[in-house]
């Protein structure tokens, strides 16, 4: 299979998480979505890594803290804020909100790492905080002086801000993707079992709750990682990277084709982050940053 067919699939995969997970929300939980998400996901997964890169598990194990720290912020915390934010905004507006992770992640790397970023990748982050600003406010910009801004769009901001943490803290694992990822998942489902213990976390009821929590176990649990796995092996991150955009696309023409029109406001502020992100990514970081934070950066949309 083409790389760049394996790249589309797993962008069109994670666009799909955004529009059933917010279909799911109406009925079940943040927590209810994200613990049976990692827990049906994490056998598979764990057998996937083992077959496809055939790790050694005794290393990968003697990294167990990173792992734990990775698994609470990029699985447990981020999903649930994705879950919750999806509660209470589209999945436009999420979507668009999360294709400014890439130049977040500059901007945490600059700030907590010391790194620089050129002309080019200043402008490409302000373009991208730009585009954001503008879809939480709807074009309203002062909106933003008085903090009126939807809760969900919040919980989204605080989604990418866990995310970047997250992939900062993963650029120097050292441990193969799928296999990370896999183990991560697992601790996840340990980890959140308490609190969906307590908290009554339940199964589908419902045949549409059902197919909603099999999409999200197989597609983009699944199946997106498998296939973004398979074309980097072949593509280099920051090619990969650009694919990325695809979300905010594929997102909004399966909106469209459902009968939900979008606002010049969201395609205006999709355009600017679109080219911010392309900017910071392509031109705006010397290289070898660029490609550091681009193959951690890839993971962002997976979850």
């Amino acid at each position: 299979m083409k790389a760049s067919l394996c790249l589309v699939l797993a962008t069109l995969f994670w666009s799909g998480n955004f529009i059933v997970g917010q279909a799911a929300v109406a009925s079940m939980t943040a927590l209810d979505l994200t613990y049976w998400r990692w827990t049906l996901a994490a056998v598979p997964l764990l057998l996937l890594a083992h077959f496809v890169e055939k790790p050694d598990w005794h290393a990968v194990l003697r990294r167990w803290p990173v792992l734990l720290l990775l698994s609470v912020l990029g699985m447990s915390a981020y999903t649930l804020l994705l879950y919750g934010a999806l509660g209470h905004t589209s999945a436009v507006n999420a979507a668009l909100i999360t294709a400014a992770n890439p130049a977040l992640i500059v901007v945490m790397a600059i700030v907590l790492l010391g790194e620089r970023t050129t002309r080019l990748g200043w402008l490409g982050i302000c373009l991208g905080l730009l585009g954001v600003l503008l879809v939480l406010t709807r074009g309203e910009l002062q909106r933003a002086l008085s903090f009126s801004v939807n809760l969900g769009e919040v919980m989204m901001i605080g989604a990418i801000i866990v995310w970047g943490l997250y992939t900062i803290i993963a650029r120097r694992l050292g441990v193969p993707a799928i296999t990370a990822t896999a183990v991560q998942v697992a601790m996840a489902a340990v980890t959140l079992a308490p609190f969906a213990l307590a908290l009554d976390a339940r199964l589908p009821e419902t045949p549409s709750e059902a197919w909603s929590l099999a999409y999200i176990v197989v597609f983009p649990s699944l199946g997106a990682y498998l296939f973004w796995n398979i074309a980097l092996k072949t593509t280099p991150p920051g090619t990969a990277g650009n694919y990325l955009n695809l979300i905010v696309v594929f997102t909004a023409v399966i909106t469209l084709a459902l009968g939900t029109p979008l606002t010049p406001v969201q395609i205006v502020g999709g355009l600017l982050v679109i080219a911010g992100v392309l900017l910071t990514g392509r031109n705006g970081q010397p290289k070898p940053a660029a490609a550091a934070t681009s193959s951690r950066a890839t993971s962002s949309r997976a979850v």
